[in-house]
């Protein structure tokens, strides 16, 4: 086995594919489209990539790549963290502890060489997919969340990676009963009136404004929460082309004071994944079409961000913004996953748990001092 430092086009296009072959078998895997998997690496498409440093590596074995690691650096991540930490990620590997340790050694080495401290991960050059799934593998992962085999993370283990922090993933499904406890929707009332909050859904006209605010909002609401930097307004325009083409705006609900001011924001993004699973990567030659016909029938969302600004922290807020978003979206088939939210998060946890959410899956996100 030897490690290959992706340098070229062609390297590239093996890093891309590796997934493909990998998961060929597995019926709870979704393939992603190729073009966007690419335009993840290419800083022409990807403006996280403006304030990062990063490597990508394969691991061969007999010609044949058997595995994958990217290493990175992200500046506005230390800026933020005052920690030394290094970030690794897009890990996909057979099940062989021999390539692991390569993959994950080669990545260790790099950010070593570039004077971080800590190596973290797994982490995407996406925002918000991070971890490995550790409990709860199926169903099969909504919009935008990872998926791996059970042993990455033995793998992660053995090579002396420790669990940094799990990210919680709960669901409420209309198909199983589910529906909004009439206490709340009282609670809301009351909030709405006592603070002169109103709700609005995301203006399609102007979408590139509203989720310019919204990334706004995230950097002020979500600011002291694990993990978390902030994101640039380069990336939110980005964020807005891209979902532009897929979003309900309904399911996106921004709050707002008695002046008009933002002060929260829910963000939902229907599971296009359902969609995905049988394009096979590639939108040709009738995935567009798929895409454009299906869309509209999604039932199944995933619950992305919500924040609300600190002064209005511990106003119920938080809740109103969940039942607007509930109640913009209720069907009798409607099911709504929400993720991801940190284990110690006590009030959101609690929170999520009053609500009526049930537990899904548990994501880990590992790290190392090296």
């Amino acid at each position: 086995m030897q490690i290959q430092p992706v340098v070229s086009r062609s390297d590239l296009k093996e890093f891309i594919e590796l997934p493909y072959r990998h998961y060929r078998t597995d019926p709870l895997w979704v393939p992603p489209l190729k073009s966007e998997q690419k335009d993840q690496y290419d800083v022409r498409q990807n403006p996280m990539l403006e304030h990062c440093e990063y490597a990508l590596f394969l691991v061969k074995d007999g010609g044949e790549v058997i595995g994958r690691v990217s290493a990175f650096i992200d500046r506005l991540a230390l800026k933020h963290w005052q920690q030394p930490i290094g970030l690794f990620g897009s890990y996909e590997c057979v099940q062989d502890a021999g390539a692991s340790h390569l993959l994950l050694e080669t990545a260790q080495d790099w950010l070593k060489k570039h004077g971080l401290k800590v190596m973290r991960g797994p982490w995407s050059f996406a925002s918000q997919e991070w971890g490995l799934v550790q409990d709860g593998f199926s169903p099969a992962p909504v919009i935008l969340a990872p998926y791996n085999p059970p042993w990455y993370n033995d793998q992660f283990l053995s090579f002396g990676l420790q669990k940094a922090k799990d990210l919680l993933v709960y669901y409420i499904d209309a198909r199983e009963g589910y529906e909004i406890d009439d206490r709340y929707l009282t609670l809301t009332e009351l909030v709405k009136k006592r603070y002169h909050i109103h709700t609005r859904p995301v203006d399609m006209k102007n979408i590139e404004r509203d989720v310019v605010t919204i990334v706004e909002l995230a950097n002020q609401s979500l600011s002291n929460n694990w993990g978390f930097y902030p994101v640039t307004e380069n990336e939110g325009r980005a964020m807005a082309r891209d979902l532009k083409q897929i979003v309900n705006p309904k399911a996106i609900v921004i709050a707002e004071d008695e002046n008009n001011r933002p002060i929260g924001f829910g963000m939902s993004l229907p599971d296009i994944n359902i969609l995905l699973k049988s394009m096979h990567g590639s939108l040709l030659p009738f995935g567009w079409l798929k895409m454009l016909i299906g869309l509209p029938k999604l039932k199944q969302y995933r619950m992305w961000a919500l924040g609300v600004i600190p002064e209005y922290q511990g106003r119920a807020i938080d809740t109103l913004l969940y039942q607007a978003t509930y109640e913009a979206l209720y069907s009798k088939d409607i099911r709504l996953e929400i993720n991801y939210v940190l284990e110690d998060d006590d009030r959101m946890n609690n929170a999520l748990s009053k609500l009526g959410a049930k537990p899904l899956r548990r994501y880990r996100v590992y790290q190392k001092d090296i």
